[in-house]
């Protein structure tokens, strides 16, 4: 169809999953088109989003006839094909320091932070009651995950260096909607190194406009903003 975007993005931008690509596109500079679905109408376990991901989570991207699922993978390929220098590729050592803090991002940061953000800014979506213990537990372990941080940012600006790379932007979402609880203070209060990359990161304009996507807990319009 004349004028149809290649790029195409199945999901709920508000899931920081989804919204993790389409920052890497924002930041990318490429046109897509987000297919916005309903989890609440079961979009996801449909046959047709099936046969883009047999799991049936989202996102999926379509990129001309190639077809990925997995946030960080798809985050990857965007960053690869169209902004390769987020990824560092042409320094074996930079690009190495990415891939360890995408690892610490996906194997230390995201498991202490995300059962936070679930039950803190998600379980009203989900119809359930917060589990506060569950809260608390990875509170003081995302505590002990931060205070790494803190030391990290103590010896260069961003995570994998002196240079902004995916790296960062692959926090941004995680980041928005922590950012959007009553533990925010935890950034806040006790790690200066860890609120200033934050903030340098959130005033990015593509992250300004995913942002926008994900009105979440405190960032969420009020009545007298409606």
């Amino acid at each position: 169809m004349a004028g149809e975007k290649a790029v195409k993005v199945y999901g709920w931008a508000i899931s920081p999953f989804v919204s993790r690509v389409l920052l890497c596109l924002e930041e990318a500079g490429v046109e897509y088109e987000l297919v916005a679905m309903s989890r609440a109408a079961g979009d996801h376990r449909r046959p047709e989003h099936l046969a883009r991901n047999p799991f049936g989570k989202v996102p999926v991207l379509e990129d001309g006839d190639l077809t990925l699922f997995e946030s960080r993978a798809i985050a990857r390929h965007v960053l690869r094909k169209y902004k390769p220098e987020l990824l560092r590729e042409g320094d074996l050592e930079e690009s190495a320091m990415v891939d360890v803090w995408l690892e610490v991002e996906a194997h230390q940061f995201q498991p202490v932070v995300g059962p936070i953000i679930v039950e803190c800014v998600f379980s009203p979506f989900l119809g359930r009651a917060r589990n506060q213990a569950v809260v608390d537990e990875n509170v003081e372990k995302l505590r002990k995950v931060l205070e790494v941080y803190e030391a990290r940012l103590g010896r260069s600006r961003c995570l994998a260096g002196d240079f902004l790379s995916l790296a960062d932007l692959s926090h941004f979402t995680a980041m928005h909607c922590f950012m959007a609880t009553e533990y925010a203070s935890l950034v806040e209060e006790r790690f200066p190194r860890v609120k200033a990359w934050w903030e340098e990161l959130a005033a990015r304009p593509a992250a300004r406009k995913v942002a926008a996507f994900m009105p979440v807990g405190r960032f969420a319009p009020s009545k007298k903003d409606e």
